[in-house]
Parts: C-alpha cells; sequence; structure tokens
C-alpha cells in the first residue's frame, strides 16, 4: 500500500517524481478559466502568476475528475506537475469540501501509477482535510494484480503499472497531534476498506465460506478480536435453518462468524450483520444468462462489515461491536432448496421460500435474531440485496431503511459525513402483507413493485422486540462495473465501511441518534 507522510518541505526543493496542485472551476458568472487551488503558490509563483492561463491553454477547466499533466517549471526538482480538477470553488471564507479533496486524491494518486513519490500540495486547511487527502490517496492508489503473472508490478509491460508507492502531503504538520491522528485514521480505516476489496474481488473458486471465515480468524488473533465460527455441526445444532438453506446446495459448507471487539471504557454496544454470499448462482431459481458473471460480489455486506469491526479496533474507539458474517454459496444441485420448501429459521419462525434467489434475506435474518440476543444498543445489517434498490437509486447509492427514524438519520449523516452517497427510504406496512404464507408464518417474496422496501420488512420480522435497527442495501454501490472515478476502482469498492466505522465513532460519542 501507498506510504505517506506529511511534509513541510518547500515544493521547488522537493525530490519527487511530480507535485500535485488543485485547480477549481472558475466562476461561470464572469466567464473565468480555472483558478489555482491554495497549495499551489510555489508552483504558481514559478510560472510568475501565470500557471491559470497554462493550464487554460491546455483545456483544463477545474472540472472534478480532470488531470492535467505539463512540466515543472524550471528551478524544481520533481520533473513533472498533476492539476487535478477540484470542481466548484467553496463560498468565500470556507474550505473546500472533504469530498472533493478526497476525489482529487484518488484521481492523482491513480493517474500517478508507476511513480516511485509523489508531493500532493492539495489545499489544506486543517487536519481533517489532510485525512481526506491521505484517504483518497490511499483509495484511488488501490489495484487489484493477485492473479496477474507479474502481480501487476508492470516488470514485463503486460499487466499496468504498479500502484503509486509514496505519497508526501505537503501543508501538513508532521508533529501536530490532530494532523498525526488524521492521517492514521485514514491509514487504518482505508487499508481495511482496500481489505474488504481484495475479498469482494477474490474469485469464488478461492473464496467459499470457509476461506473467508479463516481470513477473519487471522485477521481477530492480529487485532485482538475475539472470534467464533459456527460450520456445519454447530449450526446444524443451533437450529440456524435459514444459513443451512441456503447452503445446502454447495459444495462448500456454509458458516456463521461472529467478531467481537471490546473496549473497557465502552457505554454503547453496536451490532453489525453482513450477508456474505460467497457466491450466488440463484440456486435453483437460476439467474439468467449475463447475470452470474460478478456474482462473486454477492458477499460485499459481510466485508464491510468485517472491515469495519478491524478498523474499530485498530483505532481503538470506546465502543463494543459485534459483527456477523452469514457466509453461504447459493449453488443448484440435488440438494439444494427448492421453491415452495419452508425453512425454520433461528428464530423458530417458518419461511416459504418462493424464490431461491431471494437468498441473502434468508441467511441475514438468522444473523439478525442472533445478534438481537445480545441486546445491543442498535443493529445495523449491510447486503447486496435487491436489484430494486438499484432501479431506485441507481448504481452509486445505497438505500436505508429502520425502525426508527432518528436512527434511520443518523445512519445516513454517518454516511454522508463519509462521503458514501445513500438515502432514507421507507418501510410501507401495506406491503408486508404480500409476504402472508398459507403454509409458513412468512413467505421470502412479495410484492414484485417495491422489492426492496418488501426485503425490508422481512429482515424486520427477525429484529428483536425493542431494539434500534437499520438496515443498508448496497447492491447498486458494492460492485463497478464501469470505469474508476475519483478513489473508486472498477471492482469492488467497499462500500459502506466508512459509514460504518463513522457510525462506531457516534456511538463511542453516545450519538447513535
Amino acid at each position: 500500500m501507498t506510504a505517506l507522510t506529511l511534509s513541510t518541505a518547500a515544493v521547488p526543493g522537493l525530490r519527487a517524481d511530480a507535485i500535485v496542485i488543485g485547480v477549481a472551476k472558475g466562476s461561470a458568472a464572469k466567464a473565468a478559466g480555472p483558478v489555482v487551488a491554495p497549495g499551489a503558490e510555489a508552483v504558481d509563483q514559478a510560472f510568475d502568476g501565470g500557471l491559470a492561463g497554462v493550464l487554460e491553454t491546455l483545456g483544463a477547466s477545474g472540472a472534478e475528475g480532470e488531470v492535467t499533466k505539463l512540466p515543472a517549471p524550471s528551478g524544481f526538482k520533481a520533473p513533472l506537475v498533476v492539476a487535478v480538477g477540484l470542481g466548484a470553488q467553496p463560498q468565500k471564507g470556507s474550505g473546500y469540501d472533504a469530498e472533493a479533496l478526497r476525489k482529487a486524491a484518488g484521481v492523482a494518486a491513480r493517474a500517478l501509477a508507476g511513480s516511485k513519490k509523489a508531493a500532493f500540495a492539495l489545499p489544506l486547511t486543517d487536519a481533517a482535510d489532510a485525512g481526506a487527502v491521505a484517504e483518497g490517496v490511499l483509495l484511488g492508489a488501490y489495484s487489484f494484480d493477485a492473479y496477474k503473472a507479474d502481480g501487476g508490478s508492470g516488470k514485463n509491460g503486460k499487466n499496468g503499472k504498479a500502484p503509486l508507492a509514496e505519497a508526501a502531503l505537503l501543508g501538513g504538520k508532521p508533529r501536530d497531534k490532530a494532523f498525526k491522528a488524521a492521517v492514521e485514521r485514514a491509514t487504518a480505516v482505508a487499508e481495511e476498506l482496500n481489505r474488504a476489496r481484495d475479498l469482494i474481488n477474490t474469485p469464488p473458486n478461492d473464496l467459499d465460506p470457509e476461506a473467508f471465515a479463516a481470513v477473519a480468524q487471522a485477521a481477530a488473533k492480529e487485532h485482538g478480536i475475539k472470534v467464533q465460527v459456527l460450520d456445519e455441526k454447530a449450526l446444524t445444532k443451533g437450529g440456524y435453518g435459514g444459513i443451512l438453506g441456503v447452503g445446502a446446495g454447495s459444495a462448500s459448507g456454509p458458516r456463521l462468524v461472529k467478531l467481537s471487539y471490546t473496549s473497557s471504557k465502552a457505554k454503547k454496544h453496536l451490532a453489525l450483520v453482513g450477508k456474505g454470499i460467497t457466491y450466488d448462482s440463484g440456486g435453483i431459481s437460476l439467474k439468467p444468462a449475463g447475470h452470474n458473471e460478478t456474482m462473486k460480489c454477492d458477499m460485499s455486506g459481510a466485508a464491510a462489515v468485517f472491515a469495519a469491526v478491524v478498523a474499530a479496533a485498530r483505532l481503538g474507539l470506546e465502543v463494543n461491536i459485534t459483527g456477523w458474517l452469514a457466509l453461504a454459496e447459493n449453488m443448484p444441485s440435488g440438494s439444494a432448496t427448492r421453491p415452495g420448501d419452508v425453512l425454520r429459521m433461528y428464530s423458530g419462525k417458518t419461511v416459504e421460500v418462493l424464490n431461491t434467489d431471494a437468498e441473502g434475506r434468508l441467511v441475514l435474518a438468522d444473523a439478525l435474531w442472533a445478534a438481537s440476543q445480545e441486546k445491543p444498543d442498535a443493529i445495523v445489517d449491510v447486503a447486496t440485496l435487491t436489484g430494486a434498490m438499484m432501479l431506485a437509486l441507481g448504481n452509486r447509492t445505497f438505500g436505508i431503511m429502520a425502525n426508527d427514524d432518528a436512527f434511520r438519520s443518523a445512519v445516513h449523516e454517518a454516511a454522508e459525513e463519509s462521503g458514501e452517497p445513500s438515502w432514507p427510504m421507507p418501510l410501507p406496512e401495506h406491503l408486508r402483507k404480500g409476504m402472508d404464507s398459507a403454509t409458513a408464518d412468512i413467505a421470502n417474496m412479495g410484492e414484485r413493485m417495491g422489492g426492496g422496501l418488501v426485503a425490508g420488512l422481512f429482515l424486520r420480522e427477525f429484529v428483536g422486540e425493542g431494539i434500534t435497527w437499520a438496515h443498508l442495501d448496497i447492491a447498486g454501490p458494492a460492485f463497478n462495473e464501469g470505469g474508476p472515478f475519483g478513489y473508486t476502482p472498477k471492482g469492488g469498492t467497499g462500500s459502506a465501511v466508512r459509514t460504518l466505522v463513522r457510525l462506531a465513532e457516534r456511538a463511542a460519542a453516545g450519538d447513535l441518534g
């Protein structure tokens, strides 16, 4: 991973492969060109104050995601200047938005793949800005090359360039506790988020439930987290009919992993539950052609929960967090659950399975009930649950449902503070009737319209009475099938990790809505 340093070095004498500066969009009312952002004063001075004009000549406008490269001015040790767009200028008297800095740093880091060192001279007004830039660099520099012949180093000229090796954050204060803490937080969160991305991108022949559980066990041992893994025998003995039913058709047995991070100073207990379908064929209700190729990403919720618990442990947050990873592989076979089968869940309720491709809610139901038995202050589940949520909110925004309006707002605020697009969604009571079953207590399918909301209503049935709960449907943003943008790569994104960490920080401060 890219090494980070805070630096007060003067830009001209800094030895690096490139100097990264920010450029904003000028005021449309004045028909102005690009505006050089704070942090780039030394570079602008070397151009006799004409850097903005040079950039405009080269086609730069300051638009978000834009990258313009030009030779460094005479006398600079670095040979290259990389100007990255920050979007609109902030209002007078305020600094740049953290997300704008995060995205700009990520775009620049990706553009500088193959470089040994880059100096980031983006506008830093405080420690929070330094944290945002650090996070953007680490997330933007990410690449998944484990399955490439040369490990992605590019040594044989076939597999691209290695990630940026080192980034110096200019304007940072190496001895300032707040700046150091901000970079340390960014490093912990980004490293664990990137680990989640690695898990999501790992092919399902190498990441089955047992392998995922082993990764969790190793990380728990490293970071002092208590871990418990329930295998098929333990799940059968405990009566986890949902997890067992989903995994019944696979040669790879299901697992339920419990990760427990505790703090001696904690006053709140937060439970996180993640859907971990390591591969989803749809089961007997087989997915149509063209819908299977990316289904290794159906464990993104479990990856997010795993990463968030480890990040919280690394940060030493003063909150107790229990992570539940509901892991199974959904495959068709002679032993697979059939449409029409009835499963007896861990809660004791029975579920008529009308569609085996609505399997995520079944494994989550068991894990939600298990989490409820510990009476946490709040439960949050995360899942790539429904295509309906993608139709409603697109590919970059996740939906939030909850049984408490204030808590739903708190989760939404945590997502906004983290730079993760989300939107509060309702749980309309009239949709519950569609899941009535003549055979069982409830069916796993209801009305087609509003399918994402129906799934949320199903999950609510398995949350313990009186427990505050929220459901995050990350089906859209969990896996990026298009080109990279900002600090988001192609493939697994690690969606919801930062929201969960921020929510844990709020819980540590006693603010859960």
